[in-house]
């Protein structure tokens, strides 16, 4: 009882003690990155951080940071935020010492410890996983991959001719954005797991996964800005609260639809087929591999598609002169006889070679990148030094960093004065080639860079060249 009397007795010592350690502790975490400026309270506490990642918003609340405070700006009491070029590719090079950070990419899993390769923050297993992915993205491995991408984009475009088109008599409205949608979903689905959704041919969310996957979007921003995501897909506390293959919505039924089609797909056998599945299982992945691929790929590689297309389509239709040349490079190609005549969808080797459609479909993912996520990296644990507008610019070991998306691809001095507005032919006219260069290299850091570019980006490019032309 001696000891608890002691105990009790210097309980505002040991309260005291405590405050001071904390104070101390914060001191020490400010100062790491007291280099870097930002938002009030950033350096001290994760307000700010989290209130931008659970807003709608986020994107340009970091544009405004950059721009505020310079290409590196500090969001948090250990995360840096940049719009640098140089420091976005030196962290992604394949030789570079830089990390995935756990907080951010762990969020897309599909159960605990079940990652997927954007998911796996252990560098090694990622490039092996990388390395057996890679040729089922490829032609190599899926000659059947341009074809199925053809069978969608002539649907839509039946879709569009056969239901919606206005006459003299009557004007027919329709949200061109969902019709998207259900493309980007059918393709994925149709590539990945050898069966589509059926959208299309429904003019329908027929499954509500639109819905689903914004929910648990929705539901996933708020655990990862809240820091509670890892108590949530700890085992235990996951049996009974993270996404369920039992569930009626959300990542759950995402989950329950790829598992039945990958199911269905192994006992037919995969010997003898040219698909993205084949050539999973034929290097090595087994059957949860393949579900949390699928799921990745469902998610990730219907949404970003889906919105650059989108955003394309709207930039094209509300700026005339755009829609004008467009439609008369596209009328030309069809006039050349390198387009086959309806329902034939335009070569991938055609459109590449589209230099105004090129450049639209650049100019539509600069001005709205199909994605604005975070994607931080970890500094080195000695730390690292960059070279930020020719200065060098040391980062403390441990440290985040990410990608402010808007920033960069909005570079005044890179992009010129009109950097917000939309003009294709910025990317045509510019005639400084080490400018256009340097253009050309940030529009490649839309899909990622080095060993962590997506795989499939060419997928992504070609779905959203082939739907620009035969829309337009």
């Amino acid at each position: 009882m001696g000891l608890v009397r002691v105990v009790y007795d210097s309980r505002w010592l040991f309260v005291v003690a405590g405050l001071l350690g904390y104070v101390a502790y914060k001191v020490h975490v400010y100062n790491r990155l007291k280099a870097f400026k930002g938002p009030f309270s950033s350096g001290w506490f994760e307000f700010w951080h989290s209130y931008a990642i659970i807003g709608d918003n986020q994107h340009l609340k970091y544009k405004e940071v950059c721009e505020k405070y310079g290409p590196i700006a500090r969001i948090g009491p250990n995360d840096l935020i940049t719009s640098s070029r140089d420091v976005l590719t030196h962290m992604s090079a394949v030789r570079s010492p830089y990390s995935r950070v756990a907080w951010f990419h762990r969020s897309f899993r599909s159960g605990p410890e079940k990652n997927n390769l954007f998911s796996e923050t252990n560098e090694e297993v990622h490039t092996r996983r990388r390395q057996q992915l890679a040729p089922g993205y490829s032609g190599r491995e899926n000659a059947e991959l341009e074809g199925t991408i053809d069978v969608y984009v002539a649907k839509l475009v039946h879709l569009i001719r056969s239901k919606y088109l206005s006459t003299a008599a009557r004007s027919r409205a329709f949200d061109l954005g969902d019709r998207i949608q259900f493309f980007a979903l059918d393709v994925i689905n149709a590539i990945a797991l050898g069966e589509s959704l059926g959208d299309l041919d429904a003019d329908a969310d027929q499954h509500g996964y639109m819905r689903s996957v914004e929910t648990g979007i929705k539901i996933s921003r708020v655990c990862t800005a809240l820091g509670i995501l890892p108590l949530l897909q700890s085992p235990v506390i996951a049996r009974r609260f993270a996404p369920s293959e039992k569930d009626d919505a959300g990542f759950g039924r995402v989950m329950r639809h790829a598992r039945a089609r990958i199911l269905a797909r192994l006992e037919q056998g995969t010997e003898h087929r040219s698909d993205m599945l084949a050539s999973f299982v034929r290097h090595g992945l087994g059957t949860e591999e393949l579900v949390a691929e699928s799921i990745l790929q469902m998610i990730a590689g219907s949404d970003t598609s889906s919105t650059a297309i989108r955003c394309a389509m709207l930039y094209v239709m509300t700026h005339p002169p755009v829609y004008a040349r467009l439609q008369a490079e596209v009328d030309a190609a069809a006039a050349g006889g390198s387009v086959p005549p309806v329902p034939g969808v335009v070569s991938d080797a055609v459109v590449k070679g589209l230099p105004y459609l090129q450049a639209v479909v650049k100019e539509a993912m600069r001005v709205h990148p199909p994605t604005t996520g975070l994607f931080p990296k970890r500094v080195p644990p000695g730390g690292d030094t960059v070279v930020v507008d020719g200065k060098p610019v040391f980062l403390p070991g441990g440290a985040n960093v990410s990608y402010a998306y808007y920033a960069t691809h909005h570079d005044k001095q890179l992009f010129g004065e009109d950097a917000e507005d939309f003009r294709p032919e910025r990317w045509l006219l510019e005639k400084d080639e080490t400018k256009l260069a340097a253009m050309l290299k940030t529009h490649e850091l839309i899909f990622g860079y080095g060993r962590y570019q997506c795989l499939g980006k060419p997928i992504a490019l070609m779905e959203i060249a082939k739907v620009v032309f035969e829309v337009s």
